[in-house]
């Protein structure tokens, strides 16, 4: 069943439904079904779109996610950003920034409303011309020869990222090898050292290093106690929980293989054995449930049990 909704606008730039319908490696603005325009209310040329449905941004609740969908968000934010950059109309930027701009549509964060959308460079006789203000802090921008602020949009678009995004969902239970270079990119953007094409590039660095298990060859992973396979099996009580966690009521994390799953069930004393799962993240990482205790092993053909024997 397709899910749409409806939405009328009194004001609107028409070429920017343009980019409601492009695709460019991945949607990252709200995919548009129709639009007419039509009078409403004795308001001239409104016009009303059909797109498709999403969850609206809550902020509070994506703060209890994983790190990893936290960081999805961010990841998509970014791709989003980058093609704004680079758009078929020149350089976008987003004048209303705040999250209820914003719907997640499979976990994806996608822009919503481009009324408050801008493709004009301000134009400039000096840098003095090209000020940034914003709540916490200020930027001059250059002056470019043809009389336009160097990548305004761009940089205007990337620091409303960071104070809105990055300094919130980016860092915090982040892996802690990934740290590092987690606290250098919301720096960067934070004091809009980098542009949108090296803030793109670092975070898919963290995505492939990630992805690939890369960022654990760094950590010390020798077990604390010793383990024993129950092939085809699963605990089904015995649940504590832990945070972040997939589950609510247990704790339910993803883990890159067995060894760092072992390494989070040493990590927490009343782990006592864990679960592996046949289900994945939208990264390829398996799900893993960590239990306080193995008195009840039930068969289950998907799933392999791990129980500590020493400790």
């Amino acid at each position: 069943m397709m899910n749409f909704v409806w939405k009328s606008h009194a004001v609107v730039q028409p070429s920017l439904l343009v980019l409601r319908g492009c695709q460019h490696g991945f949607f990252k603005v709200i995919l548009l079904y129709g639009y007419c325009y039509q009078d409403s209310n004795d308001i001239p040329d409104t016009l009303t779109t059909i797109t498709e449905l999403g969850s609206p941004l809550e902020m509070i609740q994506l703060l209890q996610t994983s790190w990893e969908d936290r960081f999805r968000i961010c990841l998509s934010l970014v791709r989003l950003l980058h093609y704004l950059a680079h758009s078929p109309l020149g350089s976008v930027t987003l004048l209303d920034f705040r999250p209820r701009q914003f719907v997640i549509v499979d976990g994806e964060l996608k822009v919503t409303d481009l009324d408050d959308a801008s493709v004009e460079e301000s134009s400039c006789t000096s840098n003095s011309d090209c000020f940034m203000e914003f709540p916490a802090r200020n930027f001059t921008l250059p002056c470019s020869v043809e009389g336009r602020c160097q990548s305004m949009n761009e940089k205007r678009n990337l620091y409303n990222a960071y104070r809105y995004f990055f300094t919130y969902l980016l860092p915090h239970s982040a892996p802690s090898s990934l740290r590092p270079l987690l606290d250098k990119i919301v720096n960067a953007t934070g004091e809009l050292h980098w542009g949108i094409d090296e803030t793109a590039a670092q975070l898919e660095r963290v995505l492939n290093l990630y992805k690939s298990g890369e960022y654990l060859q760094n950590t010390t992973r020798v077990p604390k106690a010793e383990y024993r396979r129950v092939p085809e099996a699963f605990i089904p009580d015995e649940n504590y929980r832990c945070w972040p966690s997939y589950h609510h009521k247990g704790c339910l994390l993803s883990v890159f293989d067995v060894n760092e799953a072992i390494e989070i069930c040493d990590s927490y004393s009343q782990c006592k054995a864990f679960v592996l799962t046949n289900q994945t993240t939208w990264t390829g990482r398996q799900l893993v449930f960590f239990k306080m205790a193995s008195n009840h092993i039930v068969p289950d053909p998907d799933k392999i049990t791990y129980v500590k024997v020493t400790d």
